[in-house]
């Protein structure tokens, strides 16, 4: 007699494909392992230093040199803030529109530069004769 085969069911099917496509093992981690860092030496950094002579300059060379003005540095500017009285902030603007009438537009900085300039080419006794004019004021940021 023969005895009858039973067909597989779902969930021995899902059960035998999903076995299949999963690793049988986990391969194992390696530990991190530290390398020595090697020391830092000018033979490890192959360094070539130069010692060749200067090559020589022709002299039409060193004559365009010489006849080249030489550019003027670039004068390094400083951002500063001040306090000024009201009425003196207003002369400031009026300068500025009699400069512009003369066909000479200027900034306030520009008026302020000018007017440094204007204080040094004074004689003392006329300096301190305009530092004298111009009230002491509190330093520090106006309240409101």
């Amino acid at each position: 007699m023969t005895t009858p085969t039973k067909a597989p069911t779902k969930t021995s099917v899902k059960a035998t494909t999903q076995t299949a496509t999963k690793p049988a093992t986990r391969p194992a981690t390696k530990a991190p392992t530290t390398v020595a860092k090697p020391e830092m030496t000018l033979k490890n950094l192959d360094v070539k230093v130069k010692t060749e002579a200067p090559k020589a300059i022709s002299k039409p060379a060193v004559k365009a040199l010489i006849e080249k003005p030489l550019k003027a540095k670039k004068i390094k500017l400083v951002r500063d803030s001040f306090t000024i009285p009201k009425p003196e902030y207003l002369i400031l603007d009026n300068l500025k529109l009699r400069a512009a009438d003369l066909k000479h537009p200027v900034k306030k900085s520009e008026l302020l530069r000018a007017g440094i300039k204007a204080l040094a080419a004074m004689t003392d006794s006329n300096l301190l004769t305009a530092l004298k004019a111009v009230p002491m004021l509190k330093t520090g940021r106006p309240s409101k």
